[in-house]
């Protein structure tokens, strides 16, 4: 398998296809804006809603990256920054999850089309591959508190089968 399959068999999982988690459409799969703005009381811990704009936030930086559209953070932007909820509505909740869907989508199609040397290219000094890799790994450490989150809920099934 080349570094190329393998990092689109990562992108999938993390997203769509199960493998050793839940991937994240099943982790938001059901969530209602109200589960998704929830914390548990007295305790500082993301939201779901703040960690998929977190995750939307990196996942689109490298889709602008891949397309040419930026090199560099935004002046002035912190990483929590990435984490804001503007509005909580149900309809801005389901705008949330669609750009999420949008942007995976996205990078996902740049990856199978493209040429297994230009994972070593570097933008701005990070290659490609690695940059990928991370959003991987990033992925499923998010993936990993939102199912959390649901399970303090009880909004996860105590009980899950994916054979």
């Amino acid at each position: 398998m080349t570094k190329l399959e393998l990092l689109m068999q990562g992108w999938d999982a993390i997203y769509e296809k199960e493998d050793w988690y839940p991937p994240l459409k099943d982790a938001l799969d059901g969530v209602t804006s109200e589960q998704a703005v929830w914390r548990p009381a007295g305790e500082h811990v993301n939201t779901i809603w703040e960690s998929v704009n977190h995750l939307t936030y990196y996942k689109e930086r490298l889709l602008k990256r891949l397309t040419g559209e930026e090199s560099e953070y935004p002046p002035g932007l912190t990483n929590d920054d990435t984490f804001r909820v503007p509005s909580t509505s149900e309809e801005d909740w389901r705008k949330a999850l669609a750009k999420l869907r949008a942007v995976h989508i996205g990078i996902r199609e740049i990856i199978s089309n493209m040429k297994e040397t230009r994972l070593e290219e570097k933008i701005p000094r990070t290659p490609i591959g690695s940059w990928i890799h991370s959003l991987i790994l990033h992925g499923a450490y998010h993936t990993g508190q939102i199912v959390f989150l649901r399970k303090l809920q009880g909004s996860w099934p105590s009980r899950r089968s994916f054979e």
